[in-house]
């Protein structure tokens, strides 16, 4: 038999000791042996570090980002051998989509936002600079580095792909390199994208490890530069938190837990409304999908005290007609769960249950008889649900639900909280204020709520589809901690630093010019120069221009902005200004009108204006200036040999007064043709 082999240290390598068995979970053949011990762990860390941080950190976020789009171009292509493989697992088709190809589009989307919002640098300020004196001789900013250790990723049976590469993203996009630790149930799917990331030749030596089994001495050697992620039950989760070297060396640890993730429907819904087959429609696809096998799962269905019955009735005609089978199979909706294992631990949280108090209104017991890892879909109803903590508490991992009575809002809040912190939760109302009252109510207890109505339904993306940039992870029971959610994922991976200085040295450091930093003047406009030739704080200070009525007057005219501060003298005197002043807008256009070189040039268009601020009024008779001054550069990849290079220029533009005062602040971005 097949052992799943470990990647480590640059070598694919077969451990030696205690194996675990992966069987089909449709056939229950036996496939794979499992076991990583005897492997080298601290070689395999030094290697990951020496090797693949250290090439990682040398590129620029632009370059990770190239990095995570040519990746994900490859898993794309190659796709189908990784569907071939999932079938293994019992998933059906969609269920496969999700995990394989919903995984490779969060690498996709990582890669736009790491090209579009991140610096070409491989330091990264957070924010703009912060004033600490009163002459303006002493700042600060926040800047992010790239940690030196390793990020080890332990993650879940039940997203094989999606569950890698979601971490995998933002950890590249930082700057580390990766371990990954697959559930070991479906690791040959893990196994499988590995090696052809691996073969592809698109990452650096040592970016990506593979521990196939357990993790060994590895907690032990682990430092404050390293990271890790777990994904999975909420008891394991919490004792690996508990290590003592994480906690002694205060290694980061983030957690994301199975959660009672709750569904629950508002007293404003009737069987008559279109929300009310919106709500069945979601617990019947969130139960079935993966055949429950997500943390995201529903597994609390909360509904008013006078439509429990007709809920009941209607998801007990739906999953009624739900069998699981081979996905091979035509017509074949839902799959097997990942193991006998697993099938065996759902039939007993499903046993604890009922033994509690709660009635099977469908399925409920497993045909062991049967081969292959299949649990049918089981509703149950728990009528006292605040006498009975174990629907708040015992999880059944497979498609299994409870739905359970509430008499008013405040009751249905207060059972969505009882699950002690969920990853997820959705809301079906068609009410605007009965959505606002929950939010205010139950978001304290979940890391995500969709409100869900016949208007968002056309294009919702479901109750447990976590996507790239919102947040995954919640509070309490889900763990505490927080995946995805954009850019910020990313700095889960990375040290915070203040940095305190003057605004020059500050410029320096950051390779972005701010406010107070000294300024670098060129008798060639800047806009005569490509993008190589421009350097940061490179400034301008233009000619002067005297504001007239006409120019305010003509204003109006063009812009049909006939505002009365503008235009109609006696109300202006009786307004804040005490009499008429320029439109904001005419002042921007006047600047660009001094700072702009007319000639054909470098500079190709003006695509943005960012953060404009009008600090004073301009009136008429006033006289303006411009210091317009190159705050940051960014190179943008070439999609084509025949693509034309260019570079995004960010200026800082301050327009003045005559009296040296800024009237108005903001950025203006313009695509700048480069050299090479």
């Amino acid at each position: 038999m097949q052992q799943l082999t470990s990647y480590l240290s640059g070598q694919w390598l077969m451990g030696h000791g205690k194996e675990r068995t992966i069987n089909h979970a449709i056939s229950g053949e036996a496939l794979y042996q499992v076991t990583s011990e005897g492997l080298d762990m601290a070689q395999a860390r030094r290697y990951a570090i020496d090797n693949g941080g250290k090439a990682l950190r040398a590129m620029t976020f632009v370059q990770r980002a190239a990095l995570l789009k040519a990746v994900a171009k490859h898993l794309l292509a190659n796709k189908e051998s990784f569907y071939e493989v999932s079938y293994q697992t019992g998933a059906t088709r969609a269920d496969s989509w999700v995990d394989i190809e919903g995984g490779i589009g969060t690498l996709f989307a990582y890669a736009g936002m790491g090209n579009r919002e991140l610096p070409d640098d491989v330091l990264w300020p957070e924010d703009e600079m912060i004033p600490l004196s009163k002459q303006g001789g002493f700042a600060a900013r926040h800047v992010l580095t790239s940690k030196s250790g390793v990020a080890l990723h332990i993650n879940a049976f039940n997203f094989p792909c999606w569950g890698m590469l979601e971490k995998l993203a933002p950890t590249w996009l930082a700057g580390m390199p990766a371990m990954i630790k697959p559930g070991t149930a479906s690791a040959q799917l893990t196994h499988a994208m590995v090696k052809s990331i691996v073969d592809s030749g698109l990452v650096p030596e040592g970016a990506i490890s593979l521990i196939s089994g357990g993790v060994g001495n590895l907690f032990d050697l682990l430092d404050e530069q390293d990271v890790v992620t777990f994904t999975g039950s909420a008891q394991t989760g919490q004792k690996l938190r508990c290590h003592p070297n994480i906690i002694g060396r205060s290694v980061p640890f983030t957690m994301e837990a199975d959660s009672l993730n709750c569904c629950v429907l508002g007293e404003d819904v009737t069987p008559e409304q279109p929300e009310f087959a919106l709500f069945i429609r979601e617990i019947v696809r969130e139960m079935t999908a993966k055949a429950g096998q997500k943390c995201t799962a529903i597994r609390r269905i909360i509904v008013p005290q006078a439509q429990l019955e007709n809920v009941t009735q209607a998801l007990k005609a739906k999953l009624e007609k739900i069998q699981p089978g081979d996905p091979a199979q035509e017509g074949v909706k839902m799959g097997a769960l990942v193991s006998l294992e697993q099938r065996d631990d759902v039939q007993n949280k499903v046993d604890q249950l009922i033994a509690a108090g709660c009635l099977v209104v469908v399925g409920g017991k497993a045909d062991t008889t049967r081969a292959g890892a299949f649990f049918p879909p089981t509703l149950l109803l728990c009528q006292q649900p605040d006498e009975t903590p174990a629907v708040h508490e015992l999880e059944a991992f497979g498609p299994v639900a409870t739905v359970m009575p509430y008499h008013d809002g405040e009751h249905a809040m207060a059972l969505a909280r009882a699950g002690q912190g969920s990853l997820a939760g959705t809301l079906v109302t068609a009410d605007g204020d009965i959505a606002r009252q929950f939010i205010l109510g139950a978001a304290r207890a979940h890391g995500r709520i969709q409100v869900l109505n016949q208007e968002s339904s056309v294009e919702s993306t479901g109750h447990g589809s976590p996507l790239p940039m919102l947040v995954h992870g919640g509070p309490g029971r889900a763990g505490g901690g927080e995946e995805l959610g954009g850019l910020r994922a990313v700095k889960h991976y990375m040290q915070r630093t203040a940095i305190q200085g003057s605004p020059s040295m500050l410029a320096a450091v950051s390779k972005q010019w701010s406010y107070g930093a000294a300024v670098k003047e060129d008798p060639i406009h800047p806009f005569r120069k490509h993008f190589e030739e421009l350097v940061i704080g490179e400034s301008l200070l233009t000619a002067r221009r005297t504001i007239t009525e006409a120019d305010i007057v003509n204003f109006a005219n063009l812009s049909g902005d006939h505002f009365y501060a503008h235009v109609d003298k006696i109300g202006a005197a009786e307004s804040f200004f005490g009499e008429r002043v320029a439109h904001g807008y005419f002042v921007v256009s006047a600047a660009a009108g001094l700072f702009v070189d007319p000639g054909v040039g470098p500079v190709i268009a003006n695509y943005g204006m960012e953060n404009l601020r009008f600090i004073e009024p301009v009136k008429i008779g006033d006289t303006i200036q411009v210091r317009l001054t190159c705050k940051r550069k960014t190179a943008k990849p070439q999609k084509t040999a025949e693509d034309k290079p260019v570079g995004v220029v960010e200026w800082a533009v301050e327009v003045l007064n005559q009296d040296n005062q800024s009237v108005a602040l903001y950025s203006i971005l313009t695509l700048v043709a480069r050299n090479n």
